[in-house]
C-alpha cells in the first residue's frame, strides 16, 4: 500500500488491515498470480494492471435505495430543512458506481427540491465515475430496487424513472443534469464546496480510525452551520473525534445534525 501510494497518489495506508488482506487475496487470484511479491512488481510496471487491482481494492458494490428506512428519514427529517434554503448543494462522498446518487437524485425530485440542487458524486474509481454517469444498471438489480424504493415513501412508479432494453434500465439523464461526477479521495484530498447534506455510507467501514476521524472532518467542514450528514448502517460518530460536533436525528438510520 506505501508502494501504491508513491507510485500512483492513491492512499490505501489507513484502511483497515483485514479488509485490504481479503481484497488482496482476491485480487490475486483473479489476476492469476502466486504471491503479493509478484503482484507488487507487476503493479508497480505496469500502470494498466494498477488499474485492473485499483477495481478489487475499492470495492464497487451498491444498490439503489439501499437500507430505505434511511431515505424515508431523509424526507421525514430533513427535507423538510433542506425546503427553507434558495438553493442547495449535496455530497455523495464514495459514490460507487452511482446507485445512491439516482436514489437521492429521484427522492429530491418528488420532494420539488431537484431543480435547485447540486450534486458533488465524489469517488476514487475512474470507472466507478464512468459507470456511474452512465446511469445503466441491469434490469435483474432494477427488479429489487423497486422493492427498496417503495419501503423508502417513493411517491410514483418506480419505472416512471427509467427505460429498459437489452436486460439493462437507463434511467433519466435529467435526474444528474445537475450533478457532478468527480475524483475525490477523503484520504488525501480537501473540501471543495460548502455543503448542506453530505451522504457518506458504507464507506467508512474500511477505514481505520484514524481516517474516519479524517473523513468526518472534512464532512464538518463543508457542512454549512446545522447541515445534514448521512451514515451507513454499520458506520457512527460514536467515539470519534466528531461525536460532539453533531446532534442525532435518528440514530438507528444514522442521520445527524451539526452542531456548529
Amino acid at each position: 500500500m506505501e508502494a501504491i501510494y508513491l507510485k500512483y497518489s492513491y492512499d490505501f495506508r489507513d484502511y483497515t488491515g483485514a479488509s485490504q488482506k481479503r481484497r488482496v487475496m482476491y485480487a490475486l487470484g483473479q489476476l492469476g498470480l502466486p504471491n503479493i511479491s509478484v503482484l507488487q512488481e507487476k503493479v508497480l510496471r505496469d500502470a494498466a494492471l494498477f488499474a485492473e487491482l485499483l477495481q478489487y481494492l475499492t470495492i464497487p458494490v451498491s444498490e439503489m435505495f439501499r437500507d430505505p428506512a434511511y431515505f424515508l428519514a431523509l424526507r421525514r427529517q430533513v427535507v423538510p430543512m433542506l425546503r427553507t434554503y434558495p438553493s442547495l448543494t449535496v455530497w455523495v462522498a464514495g459514490c460507487s458506481t452511482g446507485e445512491e446518487v439516482f436514489s437521492l437524485a429521484i427522492l429530491l425530485r418528488e420532494e420539488g427540491l431537484l431543480e435547485r440542487t447540486r450534486i458533488y458524486a465524489t469517488d476514487i474509481n475512474p470507472s466507478s465515475l464512468e459507470k456511474a454517469r452512465q446511469g445503466i444498471f441491469p434490469l435483474e438489480a432494477v427488479r429489487g430496487y423497486t422493492a427498496n424504493y417503495q419501503r423508502a415513501g417513493g411517491q410514483r412508479a418506480f419505472s416512471d424513472y427509467y427505460t429498459a432494453a437489452y436486460e439493462a434500465a437507463r434511467f433519466d439523464p435529467s435526474l444528474c443534469a445537475d450533478v457532478i461526477f468527480a475524483d475525490h479521495s477523503l484520504a488525501t484530498d480537501s473540501v471543495f464546496a460548502e455543503t448542506h447534506l453530505v451522504s457518506c455510507r458504507n464507506v467508512m467501514i474500511y477505514f481505520n480510525r484514524q481516517l474516519q476521524d479524517r473523513a468526518l472532518g472534512l464532512f464538518h467542514e463543508s457542512l454549512c452551520h446545522r447541515g445534514f450528514l448521512g451514515l451507513g448502517a454499520k458506520e457512527s460518530i460514536d467515539f470519534s473525534a466528531y461525536g460532539g460536533r453533531f446532534e442525532v436525528l435518528s440514530r438507528a438510520d444514522r442521520v445527524y445534525r451539526k452542531l456548529a
